[in-house]
């Protein structure tokens, strides 16, 4: 992949879904859920947590340390 993406902006949608919004321009929906395994990614379950994400810098994360690498963002979420 020659685009190395970088997450710009982050708007909660619904569930586990987030719009992402890339320094491209191209805005995608992203479903947690399937990335929700493993213990870094246990209190996320709790939706009140999971809406606490922020962007910092470069991918969407969270206080307790959980993110997700914005390439994978990139490549697995839809297109909006």
């Amino acid at each position: 992949m020659d685009y190395m993406p970088v997450v710009i902006d982050a708007k909660y949608v619904s569930d586990y879904k987030i719009k992402i919004t890339f320094d491209n321009g191209e805005q995608k929906i992203a479903d947690f859920s399937k990335w929700l395994e493993g213990e870094v990614f246990e209190p996320l379950k709790d939706k009140n947590y999971f809406r606490k994400f922020f962007v910092d810098g470069w991918t969407i994360a969270w206080s307790n340390g959980a993110d997700i690498a914005p390439e994978t963002l990139y490549l697995e979420s839809e297109a909006v």
